[in-house]
């Protein structure tokens, strides 16, 4: 179980892929598609469970085919989007 005061990080599939570590709902999209980002900034949060879980930047870049917005489901394993150097 995962506490509330929690982050989750995000696991890469590949170098650059944030994808999502469990099934939920998207709140809210903290980053858009073409910011920079550094290690640890949010992207999107999502909530499972009746829990918000910030999803991380697992690497600094640039965020490429983010279309997550709130009010969208994801499964477990979904791209959320990629972050190229």
């Amino acid at each position: 179980l995962h506490r509330a005061d929690q982050v989750v990080a995000a696991t890469p599939a590949g170098g650059d892929d944030l994808i999502s570590p469990m099934q939920g709902t998207i709140v809210k999209a903290v980053a858009a598609d073409g910011d920079t980002v550094t290690t640890g900034d949010v992207i999107v949060v999502l909530e499972a469970m009746k829990m918000e879980q910030p999803l991380t930047a697992h690497k600094s870049g640039t965020v490429t085919g983010l279309t997550a917005t709130a009010g969208q489901s994801v499964t477990a394993g979904a791209l959320i989007c990629a972050i190229k150097d």
